[in-house]
């Protein structure tokens, strides 16, 4: 199974005042014929009203952790009302001094039709991240803030 996107960026046709400075805004088109508007993150000159590689990666991460927790409590006939994600993301420096996401943290809340056990609902989630295709691709450490 392959997946595919379109990444496209042109040099503004402006004058830029600065020569050391461009635009960073980008378009990516997904194979499914979405389409979002990109740049880099503001701290890094992007604009701040488009998506960042790293928003990115996390919403991935999310919605990968996610759809697997669902799978997951469907094969254990468990109904989920809904579920809800503020994950957030921070990055460091590696041991080679390179700037790199340092720690994902996944706060899921999740609202079940009855009743089910933190122990139940813990193990769910650990099978669902170590399932998860996305978690299985990245290196750093993912946390799970979980209210029970």
């Amino acid at each position: 199974m392959t997946f595919n996107i379109n990444l496209s960026w042109r040099a503004s046709e402006e004058p830029i005042a600065d020569p050391q400075s461009f635009c960073r805004d980008h378009q990516i088109s997904f194979g499914s014929g979405q389409q979002i508007q990109a740049s880099s993150a503001p701290e890094y000159s992007g604009n701040a009203a488009n998506v960042n590689p790293e928003e990115s990666l996390l919403a991935a991460l999310s919605a990968c952790h996610m759809l697997t927790f669902l799978t997951i409590a469907h094969l254990k006939r468990l109904s989920i009302i809904s579920y809800q994600d503020n994950a957030y993301a921070e990055l460091g420096k590696n041991e080679a001094g390179k700037i790199f996401v340092s720690k994902i943290i996944l706060r899921p809340e999740i609202e079940f039709a009855t009743e089910v056990e933190q122990e139940v609902l813990t193990k769910i989630h650990e099978k669902s991240h170590s399932n998860c295709f996305i978690a299985n691709s990245l290196s750093p450490e993912t946390q799970f803030e979980i209210k029970y």
